[in-house]
């Protein structure tokens, strides 16, 4: 057993933050589309969530947002000429495209890999796959710069391993760590890697979501499992219910979470919920901690109020007495129901005895919680010193961030502004700074 913390590496929301609808399935996202952004506000919601839970003990560090707007993308599908012609005629011809190549969505790192700490692997080195996002558009090039972003904070190879993403196949659909999760007794310990996924790419019979797509693949966990070295008796794959997905579940975290030893999750959940806690069980059994279940019934909380609520996208963290406070957005308060089950959960004596709330309305409109603005890493003493410093959040690394949002973020931003060539040279200036200010030069040099 070793020594180990699980760092949060939220996302820094980019200066491209809006509000486009480009997520079919994601009911928040559709729900908002075309309504005025504010990118600035967003940002320092964010940070006000990063720089909190720091200060409270919690090992938190982040993500920087991608390059944008991505006219690679804007290039290979004809866009031609300058930036400036390529960004009017795109706008003129294919606003949704345009809108793509701006998305802000990796602010979302939940989606931007798989992670495997080094208790789980056969080498004992961390693991990341970067996730190929290939059933959106608009997310699908963001893999690239996920790996890239990865690479430059985990550079030491005697610790860790940043794997390519799957082949960009609807076969290997893969949406990262937002339909993983690892159970365990202590962060440092072998821990289950539990990887659910919404269809079977190579069985017909298998169930499948009617209404929206279901996004991660059998066989894209299975390559993951394969790629991080995981051992089979500690690896369970579940399948989601395919009633939810269709009901706006678009991925595993926004109808369960799981931490250490506690899975807290609605009754459907799972296609086969008996078996598929079972399995759990086994599994748990095999690395010797009995799982502790928190089980939330469609009688005490429908699926349309834990979507609405992101009751589920929440973060279950491990506090030092043992215990674990749930993270969850201001939209849990506000639902009565949904304040009602808390207060109880609250009061049950359960290992869950905090609640934490965060005004995060700007992510939440875009269909993203608490749990889509992070992703977790769990790191040994030796492996935390091995990464890159600079992203590690701070009071003296929030003071410059907030001042760098102030600076070089706008407070409205609406489908027009993305035909405005200013507004692409203000997100490259700003980034450039942002990455002198991490201590990354060079970060957005591609």
């Amino acid at each position: 057993m070793q020594t180990a913390r699980e760092f949060n590496f939220d996302g820094l929301v980019g200066p491209s933050h809006n509000y486009a609808g480009l997520s079919f399935g994601n009911v928040a996202s559709s729900d908002n589309v075309k309504s005025e952004s504010n990118p600035k506000q967003a940002a320092l919601q964010g940070l006000a969530k990063m720089r909190s839970l720091a200060a409270r003990g919690f090992a938190q560090a982040l993500l920087p947002p991608q390059a944008r707007p991505n006219f690679r993308l804007l290039r290979t599908v004809g866009f031609g000429g300058s930036d400036a012609h390529v960004l009017a005629r795109a706008y003129k011809e294919a606003p949704v495209i345009l809108a793509c190549a701006y998305s802000a969505s990796s602010m979302w790192t939940a989606n931007a890999a798989t992670v495997s700490p080094s208790a789980d692997t056969a080498d004992g080195r961390i693991h990341f796959t970067s996730a190929n996002l290939n059933s959106k558009l608009h997310r699908a090039h963001e893999h690239e710069q996920s790996g890239r972003f990865l690479r430059a904070i985990f550079k030491q190879e005697h610790h860790f391993v940043v794997h390519d993403a799957l082949p960009s196949t609807p076969a290997f659909g893969d949406e990262g760590a937002a339909n993983h999760t690892r159970l365990c007794g202590a962060h440092g310990d072998r821990a289950v890697e539990v990887f659910v996924y919404g269809r079977v790419e190579f069985d017909t019979a298998a169930p499948a979501p009617l209404r929206f797509p279901a996004r991660q693949t059998l066989e894209a966990s299975q390559a993951v499992a394969r790629l991080h070295g995981l051992s089979s008796p500690s690896t369970v794959y579940l399948q989601q219910d395919s009633g939810v997905i269709d009901q706006g579940v678009f991925h595993n975290d926004v109808i369960a979470v799981g931490n250490g030893n506690v899975l807290f999750y609605h009754q459907q959940a799972f296609l086969d919920e008996f078996a598929a806690l079972s399995a759990l069980e086994r599994a748990m059994a095999g690395i010797g901690v009995e799982l502790c279940l928190v089980r939330v019934a469609s009688t005490e909380i429908s699926v349309q109020d834990a979507v609405s609520s992101y009751l589920f996208n929440s973060q279950l963290l491990s506090k030092a007495d043992g215990k674990m406070a749930l993270v969850v957005p201001r939209e849990c308060q506000e639902n009565q129901t949904v304040a009602r089950y808390l207060q109880g959960l609250l009061e049950s004596g359960g290992p869950v005895d905090e609640l934490i709330q965060f005004d995060l309305r700007q992510s939440m409109r875009n269909g993203g919680g608490p749990a889509c603005l992070r992703l977790r890493v769990v790191l040994s003493d030796a492996e935390a010193l091995a990464m890159h410093q600079g992203v590690i959040m701070t009071e003296a690394l929030y003071g410059q961030l907030v001042a760098f949002v102030e600076k070089h973020y706008r407070d409205r931003l609406v489908a027009a502004d993305l035909a405005d060539p200013t507004l692409a040279i203000e997100v490259n200036t700003a980034l450039e700074e942002l990455a002198s200010i991490l201590g990354l030069p060079g970060l957005y040099d591609f």
